[in-house]
């Protein structure tokens, strides 16, 4: 079942002489389960295509649908409502709010989705024992490791059970062996039939991906679906 479809995507800032292209027409297909990895130089559209695919901004012309709803067209408080119920983001910095802890912070985003408060609690406990950090519930940001951080961001972007996991650099701030434990954790949910798409400017990380997709200049240069060795 197809996940991502656009269709002759374009994205341009500005207007007449200050006009940038950056994105030029990109055909992309997803289908569910799959590990996609979008790679690129800065300057390439990988950010503005991901900032399209998790309905954080529209494009310019071309049509998108997400899980077979087209979404180009809605209002900000549809792709809100979207974004909610359809997309799990993990990025770099991780995103936590420092004063909540652990297990508000997972809870988040179903507290948002009016999921009852037992259920809420429930869910997050089990989300954080699949992440590996079951003992953190209680503890604030501030006192875990990097690794752990990314760990709880992981667990959060699960709490409404995506049917998409969108993750932007997730090991840039990570020294080498912590992102190996990560990029590991994001293996084990795709072999449990976690749809996941790792935005990277790392041809190492990408490589890591059964599916690496590279744009350069605003346009789909390769796209490579047999996994490397």
């Amino acid at each position: 079942m197809t996940i991502i479809e656009t269709r002759g995507l374009v994205k341009t800032y500005g207007t007449n002489g200050n006009s940038v292209h950056a994105l030029r027409g990109i055909d992309l297909k997803v289908e569910r389960g799959e590990f996609l990895a979008l790679i690129g130089p800065s300057g390439s559209g990988k950010s503005t295509l991901m900032s399209i695919l998790g309905c954080l901004d529209t494009p310019t012309g071309g049509s998108y649908e997400l899980d077979g709803r087209r979404v180009e067209g809605l209002s900000g408080s549809d792709l809100a409502a979207i974004r909610n119920e359809k997309i799990g983001f993990v990025f770099q910095q991780y995103n936590l709010l420092p004063k909540a802890t652990i297990l508000r912070n997972v809870e988040l985003p179903m507290l948002y989705a009016g999921v009852a408060r037992k259920e809420r609690r429930e869910r997050a406990l089990q989300l954080l024992e699949k992440v590996g950090i079951p003992d953190k519930a209680g503890v604030l940001p501030g006192q875990l490791s990097g690794g752990q951080r990314q760990r709880v961001a992981i667990a959060r972007a699960l709490a409404n059970r995506p049917a998409l996991l969108l993750a932007d650099e997730p090991t840039g701030a990570l020294d080498t062996r912590t992102g190996e434990e990560v990029l590991a954790l994001f293996h084990e949910l795709h072999a449990h039939g976690n749809t996941v798409l790792l935005v990277t400017h790392d041809p190492g990380i990408a490589a890591r991906a059964d599916r690496r997709v590279e744009l350069r200049d605003g346009l789909l240069l390769r796209d490579v679906q047999e996994r490397a060795a």
